[in-house]
């Protein structure tokens, strides 16, 4: 079911496309034509609809047509260019080689509300740009994945359109090389765009807002090679109306995907997650802009070995940076340069292990290090959790304003700990505290006196 909210925030979203009346405008100096209409000359070097009777402005158009429109474009080697209006279609199989274009804003293509709006599967290239693909929340039919769906794509390009409005998933892929730049999407029931299978693909410079479930997602079937850059975009107000405990409510979510960068994106207002690795190894979260998020800001959990998370903002979270699930087989992470603050220790569910409340947590073969760290509802620091510590370096931090500085976990079957020249500033329960499990098990051990066996500690400081 459709959210409500997005109906409220159509309009919203929509005026985005008045900014390219301007562009509409000059059309005619570049062959567009002014009227608005199919038959206006196309630009130069373009195909374009003059003869092939599809029309725009009558609620409906001919998808025959429209079809073979497109199949002329490539056989005759030329990019289709749609003049500004709305073509209310359906059910449009895109060929190999085509390059459908319009004017940004202005060149609509509107579901009509038959099963799905465009597709294409095993091309060697496509490419889309400066198009209205607007779903008009009209139901897609069962077998219909998203508004767009591509598959087995080896050059796809999405560039510079608004993508609105989808009963599912605004852009679909599975098993593409694919370039997805530019482009407003949003109002989508599910996520945004969801690629699955990709191969060294780029979403960049992308803004995502108003969806139910996500916002852009990198999976794989299978745990494997998949080297997509996900960076610069601007992602806000993601819900998760599917409910649950993670699966739901990320920005951005990397799952089973190995390889992969997410960089410079600025995340705002996400029900769960900013950015979520789950078994993702090798993965660099750097650099991100995290604000106000439901649960974890950023989170490499579960089967992953190796996790870059170095340089990111975090203001407002229940956690702030967690690299877990040692148990799971989670380990090797750097958790670098990040400023964390405003973390507070209410979810979006009821936690049955740690909780919520923590600044930065790690378990296994990590280094915790440079990171400044203030206003947390319980714990600065974790290092480890019950039996799961092995190797936990945690060096070089400031903590101002928390519950407590650091805590380590000290049951017998817990692995070796260095803590050292940490700074902690206003921690009334203590600057590091050795923990079982969920119980404070030493007094506070700054000066490194009395330490358990498993942890080393010297050179931090309580002011």
């Amino acid at each position: 079911m459709i959210n409500t909210r997005n109906t409220l925030k159509r309009r919203h979203f929509l005026q985005i496309a008045a900014g390219a009346v301007a562009l509409a405008k000059a059309g005619t100096a570049y062959g567009a034509g002014g009227s608005g209409k199919a038959g206006a000359t196309p630009l130069r070097g373009t195909a374009g609809p003059d003869g092939f009777g599809v029309t725009v402005d009558t609620g409906l158009s001919d998808r025959g047509q429209f079809m073979e429109l497109m199949r002329k474009a490539v056989s005759e080697g030329q990019p289709l260019f749609l003049p500004p209006g709305q073509y209310s279609l359906s059910r449009l199989d895109l060929p190999d080689g085509l390059h459908i274009t319009g004017v940004p804003g202005m060149s609509r293509i509107v579901f009509s509300g038959e099963t799905y709006l465009m597709r294409g599967a095993n091309l060697k290239r496509l490419w889309i740009s400066n198009l209205v693909l607007d779903g008009q929340n009209r139901s897609l039919g069962p077998d219909a994945k998203g508004l767009f769906e591509a598959q087995n794509i080896a050059d796809l390009k999405v560039e510079n359109c608004l993508i609105v409005g989808s009963s599912k998933t605004g852009l679909h892929l599975e098993q593409c090389q694919a370039k997805i730049r530019q482009n407003r999407i949003g109002l989508a029931a599910d996520y945004a765009v969801y690629a699955v299978e990709g191969s060294a693909s780029t979403i960049s410079d992308n803004d995502v807002a108003d969806c139910g479930n996500g916002g852009i997602l990198v999976h794989r079937w299978q745990k494997g090679e998949d080297g997509t850059a996900v960076r610069d975009n601007r992602i806000s107000r993601i819900r998760a109306d599917n409910g649950g405990t993670g699966p739901f409510g990320n920005a951005i979510n990397v799952y089973q995907a190995d390889n992969v960068s997410v960089s410079n994106n600025h995340i705002s207002d996400s029900a769960f997650t900013a950015v979520r690795a789950n078994a993702a190894s090798n993965v660099q979260i750097v650099d991100n802009h995290c604000v106000n998020s439901g649960e974890t800001a950023i989170y490499s959990e579960f089967g992953f070995e190796g996790t870059l998370i170095a340089n990111n903002l975090i203001d407002g979270a229940a956690n702030g940076i967690s690299a877990v699930n040692f148990n799971e087989g989670g380990r090797l992470a750097l958790i670098n340069g990040n400023l964390v603050r405003n973390i507070r220790d209410q979810g979006p569910y009821v936690h049955d292990n740690v909780g919520f409340g923590f600044g930065i947590v790690a378990e296994a073969d990590a280094v915790i290090a440079s990171n400044v760290i203030e206003n947390v509802a319980r714990f600065g620091m974790l290092a480890g959790w019950g039996p799961y510590l092995r190797n936990v370096l945690v060096n070089a931090n400031v903590v101002r304003r928390a519950q407590t500085g650091l805590a380590v976990s000290v049951v017998e079957e817990a692995g070796k700990a260095i803590i050292t020249n940490n700074l902690f500033e206003a921690v009334p329960k203590g600057a590091i505290i050795g923990y079982r499990w969920h119980d404070a098990a030493t007094t506070d051990l700054v000066d490194g006196t009395n330490s358990p066996t498993n942890v080393s500690i010297s050179g931090n400081r309580k002011v």
